[in-house]
C-alpha cells in the first residue's frame, strides 16, 4: 500500500525492531512514550528547539518517510540547511538502512488511523 513502503508500519517484526532501536537511540531524547520534552516549540537560552514528540502531538507525520529518513541518517541541521542548529545528530553508520526504516514504522505504527490516512497522503504526493 502506498505510505508503506519506507516505513513498514504493519509489519509486526519491523515495528518491534524498531521499538527496541527507538528505545535504545531516540527515547532519551524524544521520550519513552514519543512525548518529545517540554515546551518543544520554544527554542532554550542556546537557542535549540527541544526534541519534538513523535506521538499525533507532533509534527513528525506532516513530513514523507524520505524527508523523515533523510533527517535520521543525516541529522536535522544538515537536512533543513541554511545555518539551522539541532542538537538531532544523524545516525548514517551506526543504524542500517533497516534499522532507521524500523525506528519510523516503529512510530507511525502509534498514530491514531487519521494521522496514518494523512500520512500515507503525504507519502504518495511525495513519490513514495
Amino acid at each position: 500500500m502506498a505510505g508503506e513502503a519506507r516505513a513498514p508500519w504493519r509489519d509486526a517484526d519491523t515495528v518491534a525492531l524498531g521499538a527496541m532501536v527507538y528505545g535504545a537511540e531516540c527515547a532519551t531524547c524524544h521520550g519513552a512514550n514519543l512525548e518529545g520534552q517540554p515546551e518543544w516549540k520554544t527554542r532554550d537560552a542556546e537557542g535549540y528547539l527541544p526534541a519534538p514528540p513523535h506521538d499525533e502531538t507532533g509534527h513528525t507525520w506532516h513530513h514523507p518517510d524520505s524527508m523523515l529518513l533523510d533527517i535520521v541518517r543525516r541529522g536535522t541541521a544538515a537536512v533543513v540547511g541554511q545555518g539551522y542548529r539541532s542538537r538531532m545528530p544523524g545516525y548514517a553508520g551506526k543504524l542500517t538502512e533497516a534499522e532507521m526504516r524500523a525506528v519510523l514504522a516503529y512510530i507511525k505504527s502509534t498514530w491514531p488511523p487519521r494521522a496514518i490516512e494523512i500520512h500515507n497522503e503525504i507519502n504518495r504526493k511525495a513519490g513514495g
